[in-house]
């Protein structure tokens, strides 16, 4: 009895110590993260959204205002007044065809990854004057905030030639002047980069599109769409990348077009959530080394299992701070072979060669580096460890069944 408190206590304290690692890994990753992300966004850009372009024109009309003054006996007197004022008017945007091409880069800074990529545009644009007279019309495309770079921006008209565009205030603008019931288009081009995610808003906020389609090709395959973002009308793979398009005769909606990109296992908060875990592993291994060293006669002290501990604990240790100067893969691996040899070298001197490799070194294959491996697969963690705990129920209690455990001796020799 002594001894099972002396374990629990022993395995209570590393799980403190895990607890303080778990702690700072997120201490380190998130202290971090916020600059890390600033950082990343000024050299790369932010999540790009973009929106098509508005086509205005300016028609004065007369309004009637009431202007109070103050006569000589200090009375407010209202006087109407009628003024002529230039009001803004829009023309309806009747087609619009984008091709959108991403590249993904992903870029690391301490222990997180960023997905950033780059963005190759083009895009034409069909206005229509719908009124009676003729309109001289300014065109303003908006672009992205102050640190989007645009490379290549380039304005055509439906010729082909080049439209000198004003950059201000975040837009891009030129001015044309169109007959009664004209029809004229206009192309967009230009590459840029951003971070996570690309939008692309067809109206501001619930509008009608007409004649909509958008054509967008990436460099990946693992494409996920935002939530509250418009499903595409057809998408495949195509090799190693995917292509996907949006077409819409007539359609009302607030809802954009989105693409978030493919996130890449970060270290930081992998560290982390297998720290976390690692108590659970320890308690798997002592109850599986205990029992079967009981039932073999292997005199365990307490103490050992201390060491036994530090051995794991060591694991992690060695994998967090790996991780600042590996791969993941390379330096879980080193982190899992150096916990391992750590164990069956110091087991092997008090329980014989044979046991430390079989018994223990098997064990801690299974609860230190598998149920740590399954953190690598998302949304099946709990499922693999579930299960390789009823196995390990189901295993010892077949390997034990027989044992008859009062007539077993206190402790037998090393082999």
């Amino acid at each position: 009895m002594k001894n099972l408190f002396a374990i629990g206590c022993i395995w209570l304290g590393c799980a403190v110590a895990w607890v303080v690692l778990g702690s700072t890994i997120l201490a380190r990753t998130g202290s971090t993260s916020s600059q890390l992300t600033d950082e990343v966004r000024l050299l790369w850009g932010p999540a790009l959204t973009q929106e098509p372009p508005h086509a205005t024109y300016q028609e004065q009309r007369k309004v009637r205002e009431v202007i109070t003054a103050v006569d000589a006996q200090g009375r407010s007197v209202p006087t109407e007044v009628e003024k002529v004022v230039d009001e803004p008017f829009e023309l309806p945007l009747e087609a619009s065809d984008i091709q959108g091409s991403l590249h993904l880069e992903q870029r690391r800074k301490g222990l997180l990854w960023f997905p950033t990529y780059g963005i190759e545009l083009r895009a034409a644009y069909e206005f229509r004057n719908d009124t009676p007279k003729e309109r001289s019309v300014e065109i303003s495309y908006p672009l992205g905030p102050p640190e989007v770079v645009y490379d290549g921006f380039v304005v055509r008209d439906a010729s082909g030639q080049a439209v000198p565009a004003l950059v201000r205030d975040g837009k891009a603008k030129w001015t044309a002047v169109l007959q009664p019931g004209e029809r004229s288009s206009w192309s967009i081009g230009y590459r840029a980069r951003g971070t996570s995610q690309w939008r692309y808003q067809p109206s501001r906020g619930t509008g009608q599109i007409h004649n909509f389609r958008l054509s967008l090709d990436t460099d990946f395959a693992n494409v996920d769409f935002p939530p509250g973002t418009l499903s595409p009308s057809m998408h495949e793979v195509r090799g190693s990348g995917w292509h996907g398009e949006w077409t819409f005769e007539s359609l009302v909606a607030g809802s954009g077009i989105g693409i978030d990109l493919p996130q890449k296992l970060n270290p930081g908060p992998l560290a982390s959530r297998i720290t976390f875990f690692a108590p659970v592993g320890l308690l798997f291994f002592v109850f599986v080394v205990a029992v079967l060293g009981a039932a073999q006669g292997k005199d365990i002290h307490p103490l050992n299992y201390f060491f036994f501990g530090c051995a794991f604990f060591a694991f992690h240790l060695l994998f967090t701070y790996l991780v600042d100067h590996l791969a993941i893969a390379p330096s879980f691996a080193l982190a899992s072979a150096v916990s391992v040899v750590l164990v069956v070298s110091y087991a092997r001197l008090f329980v014989g060669w044979r046991f430390a490799l079989v018994e223990m070194g098997l064990s801690q294959l299974l609860y230190l580096v598998l149920f740590s491996f399954t953190f690598f697969w998302e949304g099946f963690t709990g499922l693999a460890i579930t299960v390789g705990a009823i196995l390990t129920l189901f295993v010892i209690m077949q390997l034990t069944g027989r044992v008859s455990w009062r007539a077993l001796p206190v402790a037998r020799a090393p082999a």
